[in-house]
């Protein structure tokens, strides 16, 4: 897969954005998305030129997307990374362990796999480790020692 796939950030971010304005867990908005992921991927240079607040209300009224009660930020001891920054972490995961042609697939798999629920755990300093270790890990199944 291409390095720096600028739709899958995107489509990664908005994923990020929505989970957090809703309170569900990565992996629900994966569910309530759907089909709709293959068109924010495929118009994400559109999307992308609106506010990604707008995009994510479009997106959470067409899905129905019902508030949830995860919330990973509020008990944060430190600087919360914002959601473009967290875009970017499972677009790396996403492009580094699988095809382009596979970006759908490791959408679905990477959000509602192990790895996802530790990144989300901001205390932790999983969701700035280099690229290389989260891909090794996430292929793995498991966090390995430095």
């Amino acid at each position: 897969m291409q390095k720096n796939n600028n739709a899958l950030f995107f489509t990664c971010s908005l994923i990020e954005y929505i989970a957090r304005i809703t309170h569900n867990r990565r992996s629900c908005i994966v569910d309530y998305l759907g089909d709709d992921i293959k068109n924010i991927y495929k118009y994400a240079d559109v999307f992308h030129c609106e506010p990604i607040a707008k995009v994510a209300d479009d997106f959470i009224n067409r899905a129905e997307i019902h508030d949830g009660d995860y919330d990973n930020i509020s008990e944060c001891k430190y600087n919360v990374p914002d959601y473009w920054d967290i875009g970017e972490v499972f677009e790396r995961l996403i492009e580094d362990c699988y095809e382009e042609k596979d970006v759908f697939k490791g959408i679905e798999e990477v959000y509602k796999s192990w790895i996802t629920e530790k990144i989300m755990n901001f205390n932790s300093d999983l969701y700035y480790q280099s690229r290389d270790y989260l891909a090794v890990c996430y292929k793995e199944g498991m966090l390995l020692s430095a």
